[in-house]
């Protein structure tokens, strides 16, 4: 069946300047991380697409490790944009990442100039496209030159395989210095894309104050800390969670009863609100401006429903942001 995209698509999405640039991300943008593999039906992956952007989500975020297998994820994008979005590419942001392990070998992996250009033309080949439009470095490399890494950013951005570039996963320090020396090299750092949470904060000590600081966007991923702000967990651990399933990425031992508690006071909070959990720990990550989107998983079309129908309670009383916090922290 042909693909018809929603006309009223933009209508219950905010759309948000990302740092200083011209740039605007939706509030929620769609990660392709755990369900676009090999491993996954591509109908399925077809149907979240087309649901994602009927709803107004028109930032696709992949890397070039997503599957599994490594590739798939992209590939299976590719054929899909191919198939089905083609019409609207000019109004989609599509996003890949370079900096960990892709190949054998010493240059299959981290920061050089070599792996980051050969990994984005092996990416932009996988999804059929001539440029992306963010290009990240994945995460810092303690081993090569920091300027080498940025310099090979501003060369992806000179030769047009990307548009913008950005960071993921550095701390506040490192993320200073990096900007610092793309802004000298004329190719400005449009965003950077951790993980935050309510169960994950670090940003709070000084990355996010950076980023304002250097007009930079920030995307947020895993708000939902693998799931576990979710009403999945409320009972103990499903046989067919993804605690259960051996991932590596949430293990039953990360599913104590201490953090189980803490989930259900929150939960009973979210529902004063009139909100399921996932929707007020959402709206929780994008309380002040400092977030320009957060980024979700999703297996089903109902999680994105759910996603996007946040946008319509996100702002808390200083009662409930005060609650929100002693439940966090344990004090009373």
């Amino acid at each position: 069946m042909i693909y018809q995209a929603n006309s009223a698509r933009y209508q219950s999405m905010d759309y948000r300047r990302c740092g200083n640039s011209g740039l605007k991300l939706p509030a929620i943008s769609l990660g392709l991380w755990h369900n676009f593999g090999d491993a996954t039906q591509v109908e399925n992956s077809r149907q979240l697409l087309r649901h994602a952007f009927d709803l107004g989500i028109t930032h696709f975020d992949l890397a070039n490790n997503y599957g599994p297998p490594p590739g798939s994820a992209e590939s299976n994008f590719g054929r899909i944009l191919r198939e089905d979005f083609l019409p609207w590419r000019d109004e989609l942001i599509i996003s890949s990442k370079a900096g960990y392990t892709m190949w054998d070998g010493p240059y299959g992996d981290w920061g050089s100039r070599k792996y980051l250009i050969a990994s984005l033309d092996q990416s932009l080949k996988r999804m059929g496209l001539e440029y992306v439009d963010i290009f990240y470095h994945h995460r810092p490399d303690p081993e090569t030159p920091l300027k080498e890494t940025m310099r090979a950013l501003d060369h992806i951005v000179r030769q047009g395989k990307a548009l913008y570039v950005g960071l993921s996963n550095y701390p506040a320090a490192l993320a200073r210095e990096a900007i610092e020396i793309l802004d000298d090299l004329g190719t400005p750092c449009l965003i950077h894309q951790p993980k935050y949470s309510m169960f994950e904060r670090w940003v709070e000590d000084g990355l996010l104050d950076t980023l304002q600081e250097k007009g930079v966007g920030s995307i947020a991923f895993s708000p939902l800390a693998g799931g576990q702000l979710t009403d999945r967990y409320l009972n103990g651990i499903p046989a067919d969670s993804r605690a259960a399933s051996g991932s590596r990425f949430l293990n039953p031992d990360q599913i104590t009863e201490e953090k189980l508690h803490k989930v259900r006071q929150l939960n009973t909070l979210a529902a004063q609100r009139g909100q399921k959990l996932s929707q007020m720990a959402l709206a929780w990550v994008m309380r002040d401006e400092k977030i320009t989107s957060v980024l979700i998983g999703a297996s089903k079309t109902s999680q994105l429903d759910d996603a996007v129908g946040m946008l319509a309670n996100r702002q808390f009383t200083a009662e409930e942001r005060a609650a929100i916090e002693t439940i966090l922290t344990g004090q009373k």
